[in-house]
């Protein structure tokens, strides 16, 4: 099913050290309602029938519930909000988003530890908003699909992260390896780990998320880092066409793009069995980092 990201707007109550839309803020307004209706309408007509709601933080949109029940009007199958989770925290809220008819909620949470996840999105008390916000959506029985940056801050914890996630019954979590955009960038020494060291935490999480049942990914980490774990890839196994309406411009196809500018190969990865499949690692981590870590897969 083909979806639709539509950044609502760029104001957000986090300071993320990691976040790749970072100067947004300070150059653009939230969208009007007029602006959004019309872009659900365009991307509906255009055969989107998955629509998400995010960037900055969508829940600080005054609009956003009105957003959500014009997407319902127009017949859209799946709503989702992704969001920093904070402000789940307020149960009548989610009601509210909930009886607008979202249909997913897409929380971020980026520690186990509260310390590191507050220190990583600049705010305190963000790490138990969250939390207390994915306990309000499990009360009401909704489809909680985690998101998690990762960094050198808080790679170690992600299995202890992976377990806390499964008993807290969310639906889906996924890993995603920091892209090296906007504060990233201006970050990179401070928050970048090498794709190497990070790969037994990774790994043992994935491992904590299939015994409990939970469907489990990673994002932006190539097939030869991830032998014996392909089924969690996430741009291989559950990524949607999706069409990306950011500020500035319309990506029709961000797989499409994924490909051709957003991620990189080098030499050696015309020698892998995985090189038709495998998106590679996004452009600017081999710059920081360069390619010695990537090693062709030559057997099954």
């Amino acid at each position: 099913m083909k979806r639709a990201d539509i950044k609502v707007g760029f104001a957000c109550n986090n300071h993320c050290k990691f976040c790749v839309q970072w100067d947004k803020r300070l150059h653009y307004k939230q969208r009007s309602f007029e602006e959004i209706k019309k872009i659900l309408e365009n991307e509906y007509k255009n055969g989107c029938k998955w629509v998400v709601f995010t960037w900055w933080e969508p829940t600080l949109h005054k609009d956003l519930i009105a957003s959500v029940l014009y997407a319902r009007n127009l017949w859209y199958n799946i709503l989702q909000i992704q969001s920093n989770g904070r402000n789940f925290s307020n149960k009548e809220y989610v009601k509210e988003l909930i009886h607008a008819w979202v249909t997913e909620f897409w929380p971020s949470i980026h520690g186990f530890k509260k310390e590191t996840h507050d220190i990583l999105v600049g705010s305190p008390w963000a790490w138990e908003q969250v939390i207390q916000g994915i306990k309000n959506l499990r009360e009401l029985k909704q489809n909680i699909i985690i998101n998690s940056v990762i960094t050198k801050q808080n790679y170690t914890e992600i299995p202890a992260l992976a377990l806390l996630l499964c008993k807290l019954w969310v639906s889906q979590f996924q890993f995603a390896f920091v892209h090296i955009l906007g504060s990233a960038e201006k970050n990179k020494k401070e928050i970048v780990p090498t794709k190497t060291e990070i790969i037994p935490y990774i790994k043992k999480a994935l491992d904590i998320g299939k015994k409990y049942n939970v469907i489990c990914m990673t994002e932006a980490i190539p097939f030869c880092l991830m032998q014996w774990y392909e089924w969690a890839i996430a741009e291989y196994n559950f990524m949607p066409e999706t069409t990306v309406i950011d500020a500035e411009y319309r990506t029709e196809s961000y797989n499409d793009y994924r490909w051709s500018e957003g991620k990189a190969k080098w030499e050696n990865c015309k020698k892998c069995l995985k090189n038709k499949v495998c998106e590679g690692p996004w452009k600017e981590y081999p710059e920081l980092y360069g390619w010695d870590e990537f090693i062709p897969i030559n057997d099954e």
